[in-house]
C-alpha cells in the first residue's frame, strides 16, 4: 500500500483500470483504447499487474543511476577542482575554464545542479534596479521638449 505514493499520475491511472479490469467491469480492450495502448501492450501490463501486483505499474527505470551520469570519482575531480580554482565563479563560466583550462568537461547545468546539493551555489533571481517614474503633467502635452543639438536645424527661425 505503501507503493501508491511513489506512484505518478499516469501510473495511479493505469492502478485504477487495472483494478477495474481485476473487478470484471472492464474488458482489456475498452482499457487499451482508455490508455492509449494497443492490445497486445495493454495485455503485458494487465500481466505483470498480475505478477507484481502494484508494484509492477511502477516504472522500472525509478531509483536507477542514468547511464549518462558523470563517475563518482569524475564528480569529485571537478568539484575539488572548482574548489581550488574557481571558487567564485558562476557554473557558466567555470564549466569554460575547466575544459580550456584543465581539460575537464562539464556541462553547466549539471555542475550547477553538483553545487546546489553541496550547499555551494545558491538560487537567487537578480532582480531589475527599480526605475522611479516621473511625476505626471497636470495637462497633456505640457513636458518640454528639448533640443539638445548644437546643429541651427531651424536656419535662424528659432523663436
Amino acid at each position: 500500500m505503501g507503493e501508491h505514493l511513489m506512484m505518478s499520475q499516469k501510473e495511479r491511472t493505469r492502478l485504477g483500470i487495472m483494478r477495474e479490469i481485476k473487478a470484471g467491469t472492464m474488458t482489456l480492450v475498452a482499457a487499451a483504447g482508455v490508455l492509449r495502448l494497443g492490445y497486445r501492450q495493454m495485455k503485458r501490463v494487465w500481466r505483470r499487474y498480475q505478477d507484481k501486483g502494484d508494484a509492477g505499474l511502477v516504472h522500472r527505470g525509478r531509483g536507477r543511476v542514468s547511464n549518462r551520469a558523470k563517475g563518482k570519482e569524475v564528480k569529485q575531480k571537478i568539484l575539488q577542482r572548482y574548489e581550488q580554482r574557481y571558487g567564485g565563479f558562476g557554473p557558466t563560466l567555470a564549466c569554460e575554464h575547466l575544459k580550456a583550462d584543465d581539460g575537464l568537461e562539464v556541462d553547466h547545468e549539471t555542475l550547477r545542479r553538483w553545487l546546489l546539493e553541496q550547499g555551494r551555489w545558491n538560487l537567487q533571481r537578480r532582480r531589475q534596479k527599480h526605475r522611479q517614474w516621473r511625476e505626471r503633467k497636470a495637462c497633456f502635452g505640457e513636458l518640454v521638449q528639448m533640443d539638445g543639438s548644437h546643429h541651427d536645424w531651424f536656419e535662424g527661425r528659432r523663436g
